[in-house]
């Protein structure tokens, strides 16, 4: 029962360290500016990004864009809230990879359904090569995507192949 409780800790904590930089970075630096970190690899910066995860879509500029990303998001959402109440307990990393998917999807639906755009905040680069700037949500999204396939991959290997 205790691991009930821890899940939907991990989620909010998600959701409050992913909210509360985007907030500390929204007071600190003004938009579209950056304050160097480690010169020659990270900046934090204060972008506004209306488009999906690391920036993908976010010129397009279109109302369309931003009502398709905000419904796919959602409906995202519940899909993995679903998938999350669906899975055993006993699945401990199946619950914690759609936790960190759920905290960062949370974070990033509410900054776009009340900001208009998503806070991206962390830029990493080498030279003029810049990854797209991300957030807390971001990452945890990431992560637990990656930890998702890779439970996925190993449940796969145990289940017997027939011919």
């Amino acid at each position: 029962m205790r691991w009930k409780y821890f899940y939907f800790f991990l989620i909010l904590l998600i959701f409050i360290a992913d909210q509360s930089t985007k907030i500390i970075v929204s007071k600190t630096i003004t938009p579209h500016t950056n304050k160097v970190v480690i010169p020659g690899f990270f900046n934090l910066s204060h972008i506004h990004n209306r488009g999906a995860i690391f920036g993908f879509f976010s010129q397009s500029g279109r109302p369309f864009v931003y009502i398709l990303l905000t419904v796919a998001s959602l409906l995202a959402l519940i899909l993995v809230v679903y998938y999350f109440f669906k899975t055993p307990s006993s699945e401990k990393t199946m619950k914690i990879s759609l936790s960190l998917i759920l905290g960062g999807a949370l974070g990033n639906l509410i900054d776009r359904v009340i900001r208009g755009y998503v806070v991206d905040f962390a830029d990493f680069y080498i030279g003029r090569w810049h990854w797209p700037s991300f957030n807390v949500a971001d990452s945890c999204i990431t992560i637990g995507a990656f930890l998702l396939i890779f439970v996925l991959l190993k449940r796969s290997k145990n289940v017997p192949h027939t011919v």
